[in-house]
Order: C-alpha cells, then structure tokens, then sequence
C-alpha cells in the first residue's frame, strides 16, 4: 500500500511541476509556447487557462491526500 501511494505522489508531484510552469505568469511563462499569449487582456482568463486552473487545483488535492495517506501509514 506504501509503493502504490509513493508512486502516486511521485507521478503527481511531476504533474503539479509541470503545470504550474505552465501557468500564465505576469511575464507569459510557459503557456505562450502553446498558444496561451494570444488572449485578450480585456476578457479576464481564457477558457484554457480556467480549465488548466481546475487540473492543476484537481492534482494539488490528490497530491495532498497522498502525503497524508503516507504520513498516517508511516506513523502506525
């Protein structure tokens, strides 16, 4: 049960690095390599970035349930 949840967070962690450098920063970042500099400033945050925000949101959580699951394993 340990391994699966250490490569869960290994895997997870990976993702949760990779998506926030692809998160729009004040300078661009990484997401106008695909194409998400092409927004307008005048409609707030495109429909990529919304959904980009609930993945990264999304594997934040599984991130943070695995370390506790580890944690609570560990301690017994």
């Amino acid at each position: 049960m340990e391994t699966l949840f250490t490569v869960i967070l290994v895997l997870s962690s990976l993702l949760m690095i990779l998506l926030v450098l692809l998160h729009k920063g004040r300078g661009g970042g990484l997401s106008d390599m695909f194409g998400g500099g092409a927004t307008s400033s005048l409609g707030g945050s495109s429909v990529a970035e919304k959904n980009l925000d609930r993945f990264t949101i999304g594997i934040g959580v599984i991130w943070f349930a695995c370390v506790i699951a580890l944690g609570l394993l560990l301690a017994y």
